[in-house]
């Protein structure tokens, strides 16, 4: 039987090691193709390619069975749970590779684009711009088409004017801004909010005025402190929780 492939990704040593496997394969098991077989490889097959020990390993693949994206059988193997849908839960915690695999795993349609005023609502993180490049694309389920989360974001014109907007489409903000812009990203600061849905979020994630919605707030910045991007993102209440793990090491 043939055994579902994994992406590779860079681990850093700032983080627990288990922890970047598991949002790593996670983000790989929720982004899959329908077609993709159901069975993982073992368990030292696994740690050969993320270059870690099978103990690591099995703490990760343990935070996935947990979570009931997979299930392990003696002498048969690891399975993926066939109904594991993605967009489960939205976690806050990972090196900027683990965010961009997380962020991957959507279709996404941008929606429009242009050059405006800084918003009052991101104006203390453009102290010394007048005007914002903004995008806003639409991300939805892959597998159901149904809208999960849309999301605004504010980005300084001359990082903008490196890359064509069509490449939102393709990749998340950022994985464009590292690989595209040629920005090294430092840290990004994260504020979850619990709103009610206004008439633009409930029409576009189709759900009723007023519902449950998380506003998520992602604040990039480089390594000399300076932002370089702010996503606004409302993502629907009722396919979404939060999730957040610390490192007490």
């Amino acid at each position: 039987m043939t055994s579902f492939a994994p992406d590779s990704i860079v681990l850093t040593r700032k983080l627990p090691l288990w922890y970047q496997v598991s949002q790593s394969l996670r983000a790989s098991i929720l982004g899959r193709s329908p077609h993709d077989p159901l069975r993982l490889p073992t368990e030292e097959q696994l740690a050969g390619h993320y270059g870690v020990s099978v103990l690591t390993m099995r703490q990760a693949l343990k935070e996935l069975e947990e979570e009931g994206l997979i299930t392990r059988h003696r002498r048969r193997g690891t399975f993926i749970e066939p109904s594991a849908r993605r967009g489960t839960p939205v976690r806050l915690l990972g090196s900027v590779d683990a965010i961009v695999a997380q962020q991957s795993a959507m279709t996404t349609e941008l929606l429009d684009h242009g050059r405006r005023p800084v918003p009052a609502e991101v104006a203390e993180h453009f102290p010394d711009l007048a005007e914002v490049a903004t995008y806003h694309r639409l991300r939805s389920d892959e597998n159901t088409g149904e809208p999960t989360n849309h999301a605004r974001n504010y980005v300084r014109p001359e990082l903008a004017a490196r890359f064509d907007p069509e490449d939102l489409v393709r990749r998340p903000m950022t994985k464009v801004l590292r690989d595209l812009a040629g920005v090294r990203i430092s840290r990004i600061t994260d504020t979850v909010e619990a709103r009610l849905a206004d008439p633009e979020t409930a029409q576009l994630l189709l759900v009723p005025l007023l519902s449950p919605i998380l506003r998520y707030t992602g604040v990039i910045h480089d390594t000399g402190g300076q932002v370089l991007d702010v996503a606004v993102i409302h993502y629907r209440g009722d396919r979404f929780s939060f999730s957040v793990t610390l490192d007490a090491t």
